[in-house]
């Protein structure tokens, strides 16, 4: 088989993005949340898996008429910040003016960050908060803490973009793979659950999502705090 075909292939798998993003936004608009956050699950498993296809048919050597990077970063703007950004304002989950200053944040520390050359790290992990911010939109339309909790939250985490603070890829940072994978596995289980019952999932439900949150946000700086071992 000419090696060009799978690796065109990758390329066009990873835009199907772009109309995951559609999608998801045109249910958005007309208040289908739960529907939207079924496409932008979706949309997460396409660039999870994307990554690994990429590298696995050689896609920088065999179909580089195609910039792979610039795709996916056009793709994550919409499905990680514009689209989780507009469901915390539409949605009335942070109302009022807390709704403009999160939309605001949101996308401009954003677009900032997708920009930086540093975000990533050798050792496979982002330098600072890597924009999920649609896995911190699923987890507040699941939980509703409150808006002013859900706006400090999201404060903190847009400084954390700009702070010398490492975040695990689930996939490309090694250390710990082997708890961070399937944490990662089991919060997109929990998430398409959670969006499929119109987040009136059981309790336990919040209470995974809650958990494997916190992992994947802390588990890099505790990386930083415990050196590993030689």
């Amino acid at each position: 088989m000419n090696p060009k075909l799978p690796a065109y292939a990758v390329h066009l798998f990873t835009a199907t993005g772009a109309v995951l993003a559609m999608l998801a936004m045109l249910a958005a608009v007309a208040g289908a949340w739960s529907l939207m956050f079924l496409w932008l699950v979706v949309a997460l498993i396409v660039d999870g898996l994307d990554g690994p296809l990429a590298r696995r048919y050689h896609v920088g050597t065999y179909a580089a008429k195609i910039d792979g990077v610039i795709l996916d970063l056009i793709i994550d703007y919409l499905t990680y910040v514009f689209i989780p950004a507009f469901a915390l304002y539409h949605s009335g989950l942070l109302p009022g003016w807390t709704g403009w200053i999160g939309l605001g944040v949101i996308t401009f520390a954003s677009a900032l960050y997708f920009a930086d050359t540093r975000m990533k790290n050798a050792d496979g992990t982002f330098a600072g908060f890597p924009a999920c911010w649609n896995m911190l939109a699923l987890v507040v339309f699941a939980v509703q803490p409150g808006f002013w909790i859900t706006l400090a939250i999201v404060v903190a985490l847009a400084l954390a973009m700009f702070l010398p603070l490492k975040f695990v890829h689930p996939v490309r940072t090694r250390r710990w793979r082997w708890l961070t994978l399937p944490v990662a596995v089991g919060w997109v289980v929990l998430a398409g659950w959670s969006a499929w019952l119109d987040f009136a999932q059981p309790g336990w439900v919040g209470v995974g999502l809650v958990l494997a949150s916190l992992y994947l946000t802390l588990a890099g700086i505790a990386m930083q705090l415990v050196p590993a071992r030689r």
